[in-house]
């Protein structure tokens, strides 16, 4: 049996896009292949992780890395599946692990468990080793920093993602460009118009700053006129405390 590293599991609600409140528990995995700017997420392998007592209690136990998948399963088991939308499985990158989530989801699906998966999106061949288990994708555009650029590799992952339940999530600042929100635009339109797109601003952080109202209206306005569904939804678990 393999193992997999954790960084933590809790219930939480969901605190972006439209999934916005549900309770939802959260598998949190180590490592990132991307170092994005405005990124305040640990995202190396902890000696140990943290698991909530109580679900919902914000009381942890701490357990030792990396744990063994049967393990991690009857862990989660702990979590009553009946009240809970899905298995949030964010990071970090969570493709990054993908040949010990092929074991894990299985057990989980057979349990009735959603699997809702959180990602950079860059990771398309990855994608395809799991897509029949999941069942909501929430995938980012990254916007190019450090002059790097994801276009390529995000319209392959966006073209398999459709298979499934997706939405694209595009997190914009102060100092975003309009011609990168215009290449995001046509890249989304050329995949389905009509697949819903989110534009999250950032939460202020290492000096870069949230954009403007009057920026997220315009460039809302600009991506309508291509795509169907664009919506301005903040960081909302940030605003209650949230984890």
């Amino acid at each position: 049996m393999l193992n997999l590293p954790v960084t933590e599991i809790f219930s939480s609600i969901q605190g972006e896009g439209p999934y916005v409140g549900v309770r939802q528990i959260f598998l949190r995995l180590p490592k990132c292949n991307l170092t994005c700017p405005y990124c305040d997420t640990e995202t190396k392998v902890p000696e140990q992780f943290r698991v909530e007592k109580v679900p919902g209690t914000r009381f942890f136990n701490k357990m030792e890395n990396p744990v063994p998948l049967d393990k991690l399963f009857d862990i989660l088991q702990t979590f009553d599946f009946s009240i809970h939308h899905s298995l949030s499985v964010t990071g970090g990158e969570p493709l990054l692990w993908v040949d010990e989530l092929q074991i894990l989801f299985p057990y989980l699906k057979e349990k009735g468990l959603n699997i809702y998966l959180e990602t950079n999106g860059t990771m398309p061949a990855q994608l395809l080793q799991i897509l029949p288990l999941v069942d909501v994708i929430s995938m980012d555009i990254k916007l190019p920093f450090d002059s790097k650029t994801f276009w390529d590799v995000h319209e392959s992952f966006l073209r398999y993602s459709i298979q499934k339940e997706v939405f694209v999530k595009i997190v914009v600042n102060k100092d975003t460009a309009v011609k990168d929100l215009q290449h995001a635009c046509n890249l989304i339109a050329r995949v389905d118009p009509s697949i819903l797109t989110i534009l999250q601003p950032v939460t202020q952080t290492q000096g870069i700053q949230t954009p403007k109202f009057q920026q997220l209206l315009e460039w809302q306005n600009h991506l309508l006129n291509k795509l169907v569904d664009v919506r301005v939804i903040p960081q909302t678990h940030v605003f209650i405390g949230q984890l």
